[in-house]
């Protein structure tokens, strides 16, 4: 939904007059204000009024105001809103292809998801939302999930035979963790915490600022950076916003989000570069140096499984081959 908004009013000056917004798109995060992709979309908000000299503007609504990401994604695609950053893991429903990029071990760190994503097989991903009446502006980073527990220090597959690990409802992590010889638990997050200190379980698993906001650090001081899993972060506009804009201000956009997508992947670094900081002043025991090629070995029936059909396979082999 586009917004025309800033009435002229008597008086006022030719640099009020720029200042005003003739389109106002809304933009939903479930994030909080500051957050890395909160303050990602900010950055595009910023460059977008700059460059339209005032006449286009973002509103960011942080902190699930808008709803959640399925439904925000909804209404996205209905042009009730105009813009929404999620996770892939929120589209996969909607968009087959997402599922197929976030599958375990796929990329080998941070930079070659970057490298994905940043280039010709981003371009082929971004081209399936529009059928889904979606318009992929830019891939932020969700970080790397990795494992952590309270027994011991796991540096190859054979270490987490028999270990219980809380996971998401989600088929995918279930079967990862039954090929890594481990038993998957799902439960709600709010109750790992307290499910590693009486035992239920022995770890969970989850990037470095979740890892420290949970207190999980405080009853699960093992944490392996084994990056076993990078969803990636999209914002999308709704098709219908996105063609009620001039082919300039389609091209702003475009180019102010990809620059944002820079803004947040340092936001984020920086995140997890202070989050894993205070973890190991507090006491927690980081294991870095791993070697996926076992773990990696060990993911083929999961492949088997969700990797179906020729163009996955293909897009598989391609994301593995990218340098």
């Amino acid at each position: 939904m586009l917004l025309v908004c800033g009435t002229i009013l008597a008086g006022t000056t030719g640099a009020a007059l720029a200042a005003d917004c003739e389109i106002t798109l809304r933009s939903s995060d479930t994030h909080p204000d500051g957050y890395p992709t909160v303050e990602g979309v900010k950055a595009m908000a910023a460059e977008v009024k700059e460059k339209t000299g005032g006449r286009v503007c973002i509103e960011v609504f942080p902190s699930s105001q808008l709803g959640e990401e399925k439904d925000t994604i909804e209404q996205t695609q209905f042009g009730v809103i105009d813009m929404v950053r999620a996770s892939f893991g929120s589209f996969n429903d909607i968009v087959p292809v997402t599922q197929t990029v976030s599958l375990p071990y796929l990329y080998r760190s941070e930079d070659h998801l970057h490298q994905v994503l940043d280039g010709p097989i981003g371009e082929e991903i971004a081209k399936d939302f529009e059928a889904h009446d979606l318009v992929a502006l830019a891939y932020y980073d969700g970080g790397a999930r990795s494992f952590y527990n309270s027994q011991k220090p796991i540096k190859t597959v054979e270490d987490l035979k028999g270990m219980k690990f809380r996971v998401m409802q989600n088929d995918v992590f279930v079967d990862m963790m039954s090929a890594l010889g481990a038993n998957a638990t799902p439960m709600p997050y709010g109750e790992v915490y307290s499910s590693i200190q009486t035992g239920v379980i022995d770890g969970a698993e989850n990037n470095f600022p979740s890892y420290d906001s949970s207190g999980h650090s405080e009853v699960a001081k093992f944490f392996t950076l084994d990056q076993h899993l990078m969803v990636p972060e999209l914002v999308a506009m709704s098709k219908a916003s996105w063609e009620k804009l001039s082919p300039e201000d389609q091209a702003v956009l475009r180019e102010a989000a990809k620059n944002s997508a820079t803004v947040q992947r340092k936001l984020w670094a920086d995140q997890e570069k202070a989050s894993e900081d205070k973890v190991v002043a507090s006491g927690a025991e980081v294991t870095r140096d791993v070697d996926k090629t076992a773990f990696i070995e060990a993911m083929a029936p999961v492949y088997e499984k969700y990797v179906t059909t020729d163009q996955a396979k293909d897009l598989v082999k391609r994301i593995q081959e990218t340098k």
